[in-house]
Order: C-alpha cells, then structure tokens, then sequence
C-alpha cells in the first residue's frame, strides 16, 4: 500500500493526497529502483527523465526494450537528444531479446552476465557512471526459466553496490501478478511512480516529468476538480514552459476546460503551453479560444 502525504488544494478545496514513492529525479548513482506503470506513456516519461538526468550527468545510458528503434522515436519526442546520444556513444538502445533471453529462454545468470559487460563497457570508455534503463515487458512471454526473475533483481541489487551504476526496472502494474511484484519489491532500494493526484478507474492526474507538466488520463469531469486544480496550481509553480499532456483522456466536461484554460490564460505569455489531446478533446479548448492564445500551441493525437 503506497504512503501518501496531504497537501491542500488551491483555492481553499478539500485535501488531496499525493503520492509519496521517491521521484525519478531523485534517483542517484547505485540506486536500485522499481518503477511500477499503468501504461505506455507513464513509462514513457519517467523514463525519458531518467535517461536525461544521466545524459546530462555525463554517464553512459542503455536503455532495453523490445522496440529499441521506436523507443528512440519516442524519447526524442520527449525532448531527449537521442539520435545525437547513440550516435556519440554516450547512449545504446537494446533489444530485450538480444540482451537476456538466450535461444533456451532465460538465464539470470546470462542477464547478469550482460549488465555487468555493459558496465565494464562504461568503465572501459571512461564514463564516471552508466544508467540503465530495463523495460521489463519482456518477462511477461511465455518462457522456460522466468521463475528466475527474482534471482535477477537479487544479483542486480548486488551489481550497483559502489559500482557508479543505477538501474530502473520498469513494471506493469496491470500486467504482472502481485506475487511477482511482491517477491521482486524487497530486491530494490526505491519504489518509483510519478506523483499522482487523483487515480480511480475512471480518471488518473499525475505529474509529468518530460516536457514538464502533468498529464491527465480517462473521463475527466467536475468531481475531480480538487485534483485538477492542485496539479495545474504546481505546474504553475515551477518556472518555465508547461505540457498538459490528453492523449489518453476520452472526455472532458466543460468546467475542467475552463478551469484549464483559466490556468493557461494566467500565464506570462513568456511561457508556452502545450496541449497535447486527440480531436474531441481538442475541440473543446477551440470553442474557448485556445487556438488564438499566441502562447498555446494544440498538438494533436489520434483518438484513442
């Protein structure tokens, strides 16, 4: 059961918890962390913030997944320079199936094996530290030798002790059983997830990390305006541009357009915002005006 801490919504509303878990941009060198997920997107963004903390520390990134040439995609959509990053060396995109499943299937002892050839590979180039990011989708196939997974997390908790290395291990929350997430849970030193204001089976708002801004997912309507507000009230709050990220939202009521549009509308036009949202979604800031606001920019998706 996660920790939560109360903090008081802007404009005198009823407290709203927030998530505790540690923040991806709090991760470190010889950090172990867990990142549990609820979809594609949420692991999209805490990954792209832990990849552009290492490339900006100057370590060596690797990132796994079973897509590494849309993951690449992907990542620079979120603002990371990833073609310049692999093309200098600094960053390395792998296929799970190249990295730790083996023709017999998997092998702690392979998938050890290979971390640790990646992090002499760092110290061999020179880098003070390497980050590795493992989207562990993989683990979910059909295949003789999973029940090794655990063993993994263990050698890997092993691995990062004093050795300039931090590894992210990224799960399914839907997809994986509690007894697998249970038995990898005590092998890491952090439990990872973005900062969540409100999650239901309807709605979830959560902070996102890159670009900067929050994102919001499901049916959004009037009976999560508490939330809504506390999170447009801290992505006001931290300088800069801001991304209010609907690609997932199927609706939007009219009171949270306007409460949104009142947030965007307060800003220093010094400060863009985008609204990223599918056609629907999109159409109701239009109504409002948010296509002649210079500093708005509507970047659209397709229905989901």
């Amino acid at each position: 059961m996660p920790e939560y801490r109360v903090v008081v919504s802007i404009e005198g509303g009823s407290p709203v918890p927030v998530s505790a878990h540690t923040q991806v941009t709090d991760l470190s060198v010889d950090d172990h962390a867990c990142l549990t997920f609820g979809e594609q997107e949420e692991l999209l963004d805490l990954t792209a913030a832990f990849v552009r903390d290492g490339l900006d520390s100057g370590f060596r990134v690797v990132v796994l997944s079973d897509t590494p040439q849309l993951a690449v995609a992907k990542l620079g959509w979120r603002e990371i320079v990833t073609e310049s990053a692999v093309a200098a060396g600094q960053m390395v995109m792998v296929a799970s199936q190249d990295a730790l499943i083996g023709p017999q299937g998997f092998s702690a002892e392979q998938a050890i094996g290979w971390l640790r050839a990646q992090l002499a590979e760092s110290r061999r180039q020179g880098y003070a530290g390497i980050r590795v990011a493992l989207d562990m989708s993989w683990a979910l196939r059909p295949m003789t030798g999973i029940e090794e997974l655990p063993a993994l997390e263990e050698e890997i908790a092993s691995a990062v002790g004093g050795a300039g290395m931090s590894v992210l291990c990224g799960y399914d929350r839907e997809r994986f059983d509690p007894v697998t997430l249970a038995l990898i849970a005590p092998f890491h030193s952090h439990s990872v997830a973005a900062a969540t204001y409100h999650d239901d089976p309807v709605l979830r708002i959560c902070r996102q990390y890159v670009p900067p801004g929050i994102r919001l997912a499901g049916e959004m309507d009037f009976l999560a305006a508490d939330a809504l507000a506390l999170a447009l009230g801290e992505a006001i709050r931290i300088d800069g541009d801001i991304a209010i990220n609907m690609a997932n939202l199927s609706f939007i009521d009219a009171s949270s357009v306007r409460m949104i549009m009142e947030a965007v509308t307060s800003l220093d036009p010094s400060r863009t915002v985008v609204l990223r949202c599918p056609p629907s979604v999109e159409a109701r800031f239009v109504q409002l005006g948010a296509d002649r606001l210079p500093h708005v920019s509507l970047a659209g998706v397709d229905e989901q």
